[in-house]
C-alpha cells in the first residue's frame, strides 16, 4: 500500500503543478458552462412554443436539460481524456524516469494502480464544478429534478471516464512518444464509442456490438437508469486495461532486466 501511495502521490503533484491540467480543466468547465447554458434556453424556448400550440402542459425541462448536459460531457470526455492520459507512461519513459520506478521497491500492479487513480481524482476534481450548474438547476427549477437522477447521471460520467482513462493509460504504456499516445488513444476511444453502428443492420451481431459501445452503456445513466450490466460491463473493461497496462509495464521491467 506504502508504494501505492507513494506512485499516487508523485502523480497528483505532478498534475496538479503542470500549467496544462489547469488549462484542460478550465477549458473543460467552460465548454460545460456554454453547452448547459445553451441547453437551458433551448429547453424553455421548446416548453414555451409546446404550451402556446396547446400541445399540453409544460415539458419536463429538467430532466431534458440534465440528459442534454450528460451526454454533452460525456463527448467532451472523448477529447479531454487523451490529453489527460497521453503523459502517464510515455513522458516518463521518454525522460527515463521509468526505469527508476522499475529498480524501486514497487510492484506493477502498484506503479499501474496509483497512476489510474491518480488520473481518477483528477477528472473527478474536473467534473466536481459542474455540480453547481446542476445544484443551479435543482433549484431554479418546479419541480426539482430527482436527486436518484443526478447521482445516476454522475456515476454514468464517472464510469465513462474511468474507462477512457484506462484505455488511455495503456496506450500511453506502449509508446514514448506522447503525440502518438493522444492520437492512439482518440483513436482507440472513437472506435469503442461507435462500433455500434456496424452493427446497423440489426441482428445478433448489432446486438453484441451495441453491448460493447461504451456509449449504449451511458446512455441509460444520463437517463437516470442504473442497469446491472453496464455496471459490470464498465467495471470489467476498466479490470481488462488495467490487467493489459500491468502486463505491459512488466514488459518494461524485464527488457531492462
Amino acid at each position: 500500500m506504502q508504494g501505492l501511495y507513494a506512485v499516487y502521490r508523485k502523480e497528483i503533484g505532478h498534475y496538479f503543478v503542470s500549467p496544462t491540467a489547469y488549462v484542460i480543466v478550465g477549458a473543460f468547465l467552460l465548454l460545460c458552462a456554454f453547452f448547459f447554458n445553451y441547453d437551458v434556453q433551448q429547453a424553455v424556448v421548446q416548453s414555451m412554443q409546446a404550451q402556446m400550440q396547446g400541445m399540453g402542459g409544460p415539458m419536463d425541462l429538467p430532466g431534458e436539460v440534465m440528459q442534454a448536459f450528460f451526454m454533452i460531457t460525456a463527448t467532451l470526455l472523448l477529447f479531454v481524456t487523451p490529453i489527460l492520459t497521453m503523459s502517464v507512461y510515455a513522458e516518463e519513459r521518454k525522460r527515463g524516469t521509468m526505469e527508476l520506478l522499475m529498480t524501486s521497491p514497487i510492484t506493477e500492479v502498484q506503479i499501474v494502480l496509483g497512476k489510474f487513480f491518480a488520473a481518477l481524482t483528477l477528472l473527478a476534481a474536473m467534473l466536481l464544478p459542474t455540480a453547481a450548474y446542476i445544484a443551479f438547476l435543482y433549484f431554479c427549477s418546479d419541480p426539482h429534478p430527482p436527486v436518484k437522477v443526478i447521482l445516476a447521471g454522475y456515476l454514468g460520467v464517472l464510469l465513462l471516464g474511468s474507462c477512457l482513462l484506462a484505455l488511455g493509460t495503456l496506450i500511453s504504456s506502449l509508446t514514448e512518444n506522447q503525440l502518438i499516445a493522444a492520437v492512439l488513444s482518440f483513436g482507440a476511444f472513437l472506435a469503442v464509442w461507435i462500433i455500434d453502428i456496424l452493427g446497423g443492420g440489426g441482428g445478433r451481431s448489432a446486438t453484441v456490438l451495441n453491448y460493447f459501445s461504451v456509449i449504449r452503456h451511458y446512455e441509460d445513466f444520463a437517463r437516470g437508469v442504473i442497469d446491472t450490466s453496464s455496471l459490470i460491463y464498465y467495471c470489467s473493461f476498466i479490470a481488462f486495461c488495467v490487467f493489459l497496462t500491468v502486463r505491459s509495464v512488466d514488459s518494461m521491467r524485464w527488457r531492462r532486466a
